[in-house]
């Protein structure tokens, strides 16, 4: 990072703010979709998975469309709404495709023990979730 700046780090509950934006937004297009393809019997199923388009509009397009837009804006429309961007941790450069893989799938694994690794970003001293030391990224209030 600059080192004439210091980068103000965005904490624990306006990410909190920024992901429930996300989630609404992926729930906005991904309903849709998946009662176009359903139908009727959509809201209705209990399982993990229904079919090979369930995973495709539930799993595969949610994670396109946010490591596109991790590099391609460095946030999310959330963090846009927050004015926060994700940045290297050491450069202050968007992140990497390999980043953004890399910290997109390290929030399954900051979420898998009672979301800890999210809340971690409420008392580390650089607002980083396990998720961001994993990807070695962090979040910062955008300029």
């Amino acid at each position: 990072m600059n080192r004439e700046i210091t980068p103000i780090y965005v904490g624990f509950w306006l990410r909190v703010l920024a992901s429930l934006i996300d989630t609404a937004i992926v729930a906005l297009i991904t309903a849709p979709l998946m009662y176009l393809w359903y139908g009727e019997m959509y809201p209705s199923i209990d399982s993990f998975a229904v079919g090979p388009m369930d995973i495709m509009i539930n799993y595969l397009l949610p994670f396109l469309g946010v490591i596109l837009f991790w590099i391609y804006k460095s946030a999310t429309p959330g963090k846009m709404v927050i004015k926060a961007q994700i940045v290297d941790a050491n450069t202050g450069n968007n992140p990497s495709v390999k980043q953004s893989v890399i910290r997109y799938l390290g929030y399954f694994v900051s979420t898998i023990p009672f979301g800890l690794g999210l809340m971690w970003a409420g008392w580390d001293k650089r607002k980083q979730g396990w998720h961001d030391k994993l990807a070695n990224t962090v979040v910062i209030k955008s300029l």
